[in-house]
C-alpha cells in the first residue's frame, strides 16, 4: 500500500476542481501550494500505477509563476492525455515508440481552452498507441494499472487519466473518445465520464475531426458539476471546424442541480451485434433502471436495430485509413519506417489494412455512418435516454486487450466482445456517459451508460446530477488513497 495522505496541510481529495478552485478564490491555499500537492501525489503513485507518459512540472510552475488567468478552475493541477493534445516544444508521444520524439510547434484549441480556464497542466498521461485499444498498454510506455486492483487495467484509451484520477493525484483529467475510450475508463476506475457530442469540443488546429467524427474530447472525474464546468470553459466552434454542436440553452454546471422532468428510458440489456454479457453487468444495469425508477423515470425494455457488421466494417474502414494516411505522412516528414520496430502487431494491423481500403470504400463507409445515426435518432424520438452497459463483462486483466497479439482478427473480436455497447454512440455522434453505480463482488467498479439525443447533454447532466445525489460515489476511493 502507498501513503497518499496529504502533505501540505490541504485535505486534498475530500475536494473536487471546483472546491479546490473555491480555496484558491477566498486565498486559502495558493496556487503553487496545490500544484505542489497534486506533484507530490503523483510521484508517489505513479512508480506502481504508471499513468504518467511526460512530467511537465516546471512548466506548470511557469505558467503560475506568470499569473494564472482568472476562470473558474484557477488553480487547479490537471493532466492532458498523450493524444494529439499538443503543447509546442513538449512530446506528444501518441502512445508510440514512432512519435517517441515528436514535438509539435503548435498549441491545440483545447490546450488553450484548458490553460484560459485557469487549470495549471503539470503532465501528460498514458494512452495505448493511438488510443487503439480498451486497455492502456503500450511498448512506447508499458502498462497502466488500476487503483482498485493493480492486476487489472484502467481502461482505455484514457486509462493513463482515470488511473490519476481514481488515485487521488488530480479532481479530473482530460480524456477522449473514438470507440469509448471516455466511458471504459470511466467504468474500470470508478468515475463519471461525459462523451460529449459530436462537434461540441475542439479538437483543432491540425486536425478539427477525428476519425471521420467519431472522436471527441471530453474528461473524467470524481464529480458530475466538475465536468459540466469544464464543458462550460471549453464547448464551441473552433476557427475551421467543418460543424458544432448545437448551442445549449444556458450552463451545462446549471443543469446538474435541477432535477430533469420524468424521462423516457429505453433499457438495452444486449448490444447491437448479439454477443452475450455478463449476468452481474446485467444485474448492475436493472438495478440502474430501478434507481431511475424510483425517481419517477419510466423505463423499459428497448434499443434500436442497427446492422453490427455493417457498422463494424464501416468505422474500420475510416479509422484504418485514417491511420495509414497519418503514419504515412509522419513516416515520410522523420525519414522513418513502417514497421514493427515504430508500430505495435495490431496498429500494423490497422495500418496494413488501411492501405488497402479504395477511395469509394471511405465514401460508403461514411454513408454508412450516416444511415446509422439517422435510424438511432428516429428511434430515439420515442426516448430520451438510452440505458446501457459499459462494458459485457467485468474489468479486464492487463495483458488480455493490449496490442500485441499474433492474430490481428481474432483480437479484434475479442475487444469487440468486451466493449460491445458504446462505439454505436460514437458512429451517431451522440452525448453519453458512464456513471458509477455498481461495484462487482470481486470489488471492482461498474459504470452504467447512458445516452442522450444527438445535443442533449444537458439532460444527461440533469439525470447525472440527480444520480449522483441518490446514490453518491465521491467518497469511495481505492484502498489506501486518503
Amino acid at each position: 500500500m502507498v501513503d497518499a495522505s496529504n502533505r501540505s496541510g490541504l485535505d486534498y481529495v475530500k475536494h473536487d476542481a471546483m472546491s479546490l478552485a473555491q480555496l484558491v478564490r477566498d486565498g486559502e491555499v495558493t496556487p503553487l501550494e496545490v500544484l505542489e500537492e497534486a506533484i507530490t501525489r503523483a510521484e508517489a503513485q505513479n512508480g506502481r500505477l504508471n499513468f504518467l507518459a511526460s512530467e511537465l512540472y516546471d512548466y506548470g510552475r511557469a505558467r503560475i509563476e506568470n499569473g494564472l488567468p482568472d476562470g473558474p478552475f484557477r488553480g487547479v493541477p490537471f493532466l492532458e492525455k498523450d493524444l494529439h493534445m499538443h503543447i509546442p516544444g513538449e512530446v506528444s508521444g501518441q502512445g508510440s515508440r514512432l512519435y517517441a520524439n515528436y514535438r509539435p510547434n503548435v498549441r491545440s484549441e483545447l490546450v488553450d481552452r484548458h490553460e484560459k480556464s485557469g487549470l495549471v497542466i503539470f503532465g501528460k498521461t498514458t494512452t495505448p498507441e493511438f488510443g487503439l485499444t480498451g486497455t492502456t498498454e503500450s511498448l512506447a510506455k508499458g502498462a497502466t494499472s488500476n487503483p482498485w486492483n493493480l492486476e487489472h487495467s484502467s481502461g482505455g484509451s484514457s486509462g493513463g487519466a482515470s488511473s490519476a484520477v481514481a488515485a487521488g493525484v488530480v479532481p479530473l483529467a482530460h480524456a477522449s473518445d473514438g470507440g469509448g475510450s471516455i466511458r471504459i475508463p470511466a467504468s474500470t476506475c470508478g468515475l463519471f465520464g461525459l462523451k460529449p457530442s459530436r462537434g461540441r469540443v475542439p479538437m483543432g488546429p491540425i486536425r478539427t475531426e477525428g476519425w471521420g467524427g467519431m472522436s471527441t474530447n471530453g474528461a473524467v472525474s470524481r464529480s458530475v458539476r466538475d465536468t459540466a464546468a469544464l464543458l462550460d470553459a471549453t464547448h464551441g466552434p473552433e476557427t475551421g471546424s467543418r460543424y458544432s454542436a448545437p448551442t445549449p440553452d444556458g450552463s451545462f454546471l446549471a443543469s446538474v442541480s435541477r432535477d430533469p422532468a420524468p424521462l423516457r428510458i429505453a433499457l438495452m440489456l444486449s448490444p447491437i451485434g448479439g454477443s452475450p454479457v455478463n449476468p452481474e453487468i446485467v444485474d448492475a444495469t436493472k438495478a440502474a433502471a430501478a434507481l431511475c425508477e424510483s425517481m419517477g423515470h419510466h423505463v423499459e425494455e428497448a434499443g434500436p436495430t442497427v446492422d453490427a457488421a455493417a457498422m463494424g466494417e464501416a468505422n474500420f474502414a475510416l479509422i484504418a485509413t485514417a491511420l495509414a494516411a497519418e503514419f504515412d505522412a509522419y513516416a515520410a516528414a522523420t525519414g522513418q519506417t513502417i514497421g514493427p520496430d515504430t508500430l505495435e502487431p495490431m496498429t500494423l494491423g490497422f495500418y496494413h489494412y488501411g492501405k488497402q481500403v479504395p477511395g469509394a470504400a471511405v465514401a460508403a463507409a461514411h454513408g454508412t455512418i450516416q444511415e446509422i445515426a439517422v435510424s438511432v435518432g428516429q428511434f430515439m424520438a420515442d426516448y430520451d435516454i438510452i440505458l446501457s452497459p459499459v462494458l459485457a463483462d467485468n474489468t479486464a486483466k492487463l495483458g488480455v486487450y493490449d496490442l500485441v497479439h499474433d492474430d490481428f482478427a481474432a483480437w479484434g473480436q475479442a475487444v469487440g466482445a468486451y466493449v460491445p455497447f458504446t462505439g454505436l454512440f460514437n458512429t451517431t455522434g451522440q452525448p453519453s456517459m458512464s456513471v458509477p453505480l455498481a461495484m462487482s463482488a470481486s470489488g471492482l467498479p461498474i459504470g452504467t451508460m447512458f445516452t442522450g439525443r444527438y445535443g442533449a447533454e444537458q439532460t444527461l447532466l440533469e439525470l447525472a446530477g440527480q444520480l449522483e445525489r441518490a446514490a453518491p460515489w465521491f467518497d469511495k476511493m481505492p484502498e489506501g488513497i486518503s
